[in-house]
């Protein structure tokens, strides 16, 4: 039976940071700010996974009072959703995710991050969706003070 679930995140733009979105560093001034690297794809895919199973989020897995998850790469995170399913006899059939940023431009570095996901995920690429946007000006994500992310994710669980 297929499950499906919804993950968000958002994270402040802060200076002397590096911007990682997708398991990829993008050239920008500003990055996020975050106990682990912040990377707000990553999270909201892991939240998506993690709810499709019925299981607690990201914040409870990794909290950010742990210091084992300081600066750590968010991939860790995704990989134990995926360990996560599989131990369950489950399969992740894809996840479609969308970025809301004003700054840097996303669309470029679409494709590395697709590739990252899918390999921390044990997925082709073609199983995961990654787009993105701007916030037309408006809110924090218009006046560039932060990146939010979406997603959703589906798992064949057996019965």
């Amino acid at each position: 039976m297929v499950h499906v679930g919804l993950g968000y995140d958002v994270h402040p733009l802060v200076e002397g940071r590096k911007l990682v979105l997708g398991g990829v560093e993008i050239p920008h001034s500003l990055g996020l700010e975050g106990h682990s690297d912040a990377d707000v794809l990553m999270h909201a895919i892991t939240d998506a996974l993690l709810g499709a199973v019925g299981e607690v989020d990201i914040g409870h897995l990794f909290p950010n009072t742990d210091p084992t998850w300081k600066n750590a790469p968010s991939r860790i995170f995704l990989e134990e959703a995926a360990r996560r399913i599989a131990a369950r006899g489950g399969r992740i059939v894809n996840v479609d995710a969308s970025l809301a940023a004003e700054r840097p431009k996303i669309f470029p570095h679409l494709a590395a991050m697709k590739v990252k996901v899918a390999e921390a995920l044990g997925l082709p690429p073609t199983k995961v969706g990654i787009k993105a946007t701007t916030n037309e000006r408006l809110g924090f994500i218009g006046r560039e003070e932060g990146i939010a992310a979406w997603a959703v994710a589906a798992v064949d669980l057996p019965e």
